[in-house]
């Protein structure tokens, strides 16, 4: 894990210095990795500048409101983290484990949650066209697959 932070820091100083002007913003990933908190931080075109977030430790991690469009978060652990509000279109989640995590309000279209775990997750007004959940394990958290509301849960359709 250290290996894998001092080769990020070390890409980072690198595109610090090569690529300003993108809006991707290396310094605010080094805050993300160092110190957890990165809320409203974008890093949409991390994966593009070669930067590669899969298997990070972001337990806890406060990705409030942060552009995360297409980030490889692939056997990332998302533990107790809050993305609240943040932009995962189109991102890689594939086996990635949130537990007691925040997703409300996120826009998680086109996400790739293949082999997720995903326990007790809040996703209360997400975005959450086209996202692909093939052998995804999902337990006290508001993803269905098909279905009218109604089958789901009569009790829950307003009668008029």
């Amino acid at each position: 894990m250290k290996f894998k932070i001092l080769t990020i820091l070390t890409a980072l100083t690198t595109l610090a210095i090569a690529s300003p002007g993108k809006a991707f913003e290396p310094a605010q990933l080094q805050q993300l990795l160092q110190t957890s908190e990165c809320g409203g931080c974008d890093l949409s075109g991390a994966n593009l500048a070669g930067v590669d977030l899969s298997g990070t430790h972001l337990i806890g991690a406060d990705l409030r409101n942060a552009d995360l469009r297409g980030a490889n978060l692939t056997n990332a652990n998302l533990e107790g983290a809050d993305l609240t509000g943040a932009t995962l279109e189109g991102a890689n989640l594939t086996q990635v484990l949130a537990t007691n995590a925040t997703f409300a309000n996120t826009d998680l279209d086109g996400a790739n949650l293949t082999a997720a775990r995903l326990y007790d997750v809040d996703v209360r007004g997400a975005s959450m066209n086209d996202m692909i959940i093939t052998d995804a394990e999902i337990f006290e958290t508001g993803i269905g697959i098909g279905g009218s509301l109604e089958e789901v849960d009569p009790e829950l359709v307003p009668h008029e």
